[in-house]
Order: C-alpha cells, then structure tokens, then sequence
C-alpha cells in the first residue's frame, strides 16, 4: 500500500521519539481508521472522525504513553474503559510483543474491538465484558499487569481506585489527562496511597499540528492494594475516596 502524506508525517513524528513503523505498521493504521469511521456510523466510537484528527488526537495521542517510558520490558497491559481502543490498540500495533487485554462494560464496543483485532491480524488481544470493579476483584486478573492504561474515563481519584487493583507491585498505571492535571492530582493523592500507588512521574506534550496538549501521570504501585478496594461497582464514582 502506498503511504500518503499523513501516514509519512506520522510515522516521522513517532520517528523522532524512537517509535519505528514498518510498512505491515502503517498498514495497520489505515485500516484502523477505515474501520473505525465504518463502525462509527452504527454506534457511537467517536466524536473525532477527520483523517488528520484521528491520527494526531487518537493514534498518536495514545502513543505518547510509550514516550517518556519504554515498554519493550512491559509485557502484560490493561487498558480500562478502553472504548474505541484508545490507547491499547495503537500501543500493540506499534509493540507487537504487548500481550493486551481490553476491559469496558459495553459489550457492543467490545465487538467492534474483535472485529478489529481479526483484520489488524492482532494477536494476544482479549477483551473482556465487564465493569472494572468487579473485575478488580478478581483473582485471575488482580495484580497480574505490568501496566494498566487508561485515557478520559474518570477524574483520577475514582480511576486510581479502578485501576492499581490490576497493578502488580512494582507495575504501573499510567492516566492520560487534559493538560490541567494538577488540582485532579492533588485531589487523588490520599486515594493513590491508600492503593499502594505513588506518583512517579508527571508530564506535558504537546500534540502536532497545534491539536493542544496531553499530561501523562505515571503512578508505580509500591504496595499491595487492601482487599477492600475496589469496592463495588458504582461506589467509587458515588463516593471517591
């Protein structure tokens, strides 16, 4: 297939932050897009739909994550409330290696993200029906993950409770947020703790083509989380600690 002006900018852009596409790679974005605007006429994946805007605020947006850490040692990822598949799916597509599993509790999203992985030819993807507090609970999958993701779910009080069950100790969950982080993060740091989590890293970068900016808040999950968080499904967001 032969790569246009966008896909060559992208892939230079991802160049320069030590992100190689090959040419299978790039492939994959294109029919990513294609089948994402195809599915988002049955149901609703995105508001973002313009090539250039998909690219930059959903391909490349979600491999910031990968740019101020490498994951070539991550191996086990969650992403929680990943809905169109943001930021997993990019993640795996440009680090094959990652074993990904998928987490949102509507199933309709979830098929759109199978059919997906089918013609991406994306191995080690599963997905998972359900909501993460009652996943969080369980033992297959809690405290089983070098990295937990999550982009635009839940301020970070009430994500940090939804997401460092998943965490082994000496993991990471990674929350991407709007550039106006710090009161979110100054509320979550009583909830962080009491998680096991600490706030390793935080930072700012800005998209291209002016499209504004992302934080990405690193937290490495130093303890084990107390058995009683997550607490039921609704409670956090009711009552965040």
């Amino acid at each position: 297939m032969r790569h246009d002006d966008l896909e060559e900018r992208f892939a230079a852009r991802l160049k320069e932050q030590g992100i190689q596409l090959s040419a299978l790679q790039r492939d994959q974005f294109a029919r990513y897009y294609e089948l994402l605007v195809q599915w988002n006429k049955k149901m609703n994946l995105t508001a973002i739909t313009e090539r250039p805007d998909v690219y930059w605020k959903h391909f490349y947006d979600s491999l910031t994550l990968a740019f101020g850490q490498g994951v070539s040692d991550v191996r086990y990822v969650i992403d929680v409330g990943s809905g169109a598949g943001f930021p997993s799916l990019p993640l795996k597509i440009a680090f094959p290696h990652l074993q990904v599993t998928i987490v949102d509790s509507l199933n309709k999203r979830l098929t759109f993200l199978r059919e997906l992985c089918t013609e991406l030819l994306l191995s080690d993807v599963q997905t998972v029906h359900a909501r993460a507090e009652a996943l969080g609970q369980d033992g297959d999958y809690r405290e089983a993950f070098d990295l937990v993701t999550a982009r635009a779910v839940a301020r970070l009080n009430v994500l940090s409770e939804y997401c460092l069950p998943f965490a082994r100790v000496g993991g990471q969950f990674v929350a991407m947020k709007a550039d106006a982080y710090e009161e979110e993060l100054h509320e979550a740091e009583r909830a962080i703790a009491r998680l096991g989590g600490r706030v390793s890293n935080t930072q700012t970068l800005a998209l291209p083509e002016q499209l504004g900016s992302r934080a990405i808040i690193t937290i490495t999950k130093e303890h084990v989380t107390p058995k009683k968080y997550p607490r039921q499904p609704g409670t956090p967001a009711k009552s965040p600690l």
